[in-house]
């Protein structure tokens, strides 16, 4: 029989979370900023494509200044800027809708330029090891976890839409903690793999780390 997560490509959506309103880096679309002379999605795709069948853009506003990245485009599905989890809902009921097939969405955000490349099997393998599979999942590193990095089953989408909606839950942990939800833990030698670029000095420290990036 297969090791946990060996096979978690063929089952796993990539939800990519660019909806956010980037007023640390002063406004506009903060995957569009450059890093090594390419944005910060093209690095972001570049790792996560091989690791998982589909992959869709979560942003809002007019989709075609994302065309030359060659990915669907769908807008938060609960309006009012709700935050990644409004993000992580939106792809939920695309993945239901348009991947059936597969059984987790990741949640990916976009301004993280040196992700694991075996992000999607070991999140996959923490959420079989822990519940069989209906589990959740998210990352850590460094001693601190990264909830938006997270392996989401499909299953989960009415629990969460209840809480956006019904409920105004907005932070991530809060809807998590209802959840077996193991921390997969990751290296942060030589360079933590979560390192976003929130902030312009973030952008440049990321350009000082990107030859020792994995």
């Amino acid at each position: 029989m297969a090791e946990p997560g060996m096979d978690a490509g063929a089952r796993v959506v990539a939800v990519l979370l660019a909806g956010g309103l980037s007023r640390r880096m002063g406004g506009g679309d903060k995957c569009l900023q450059q890093l090594r002379g390419k944005p910060l999605l093209e690095h972001v795709i570049e790792r996560i494509r091989p690791q998982v069948t589909r992959m869709v853009l979560n942003a809002a506003g007019d989709p075609a200044r994302f065309t030359a990245f060659g990915l669907p485009v769908v807008p938060d599905v609960v309006s009012g800027f709700a935050g990644p989890l409004a993000g992580i809902l939106t792809g939920l009921e695309w993945a239901a809708r348009e991947a059936p097939e597969c059984r987790w969405i990741v949640s990916i955000p976009t301004d993280a330029p040196f992700l694991p490349r075996d992000l999607v099997t070991r999140l996959v393998a923490g959420a079989q090891q822990a519940d069989g599979g209906d589990a959740l999942a998210c990352a850590a590193s460094a001693g601190r976890t990264h909830p938006v990095v997270g392996l989401w089953p499909l299953s989960c989408r009415a629990a969460l839409k209840q809480a956006l909606v019904t409920e105004d839950v907005r932070k991530i942990d809060r809807f998590t903690a209802d959840f077996i939800c193991p921390a997969v833990a990751f290296s942060h030698v030589p360079v933590d793999p979560f390192l976003n670029a929130n902030r312009p000095e973030d952008l440049a420290r990321a350009e000082e780390l990107a030859d020792a990036a994995i």
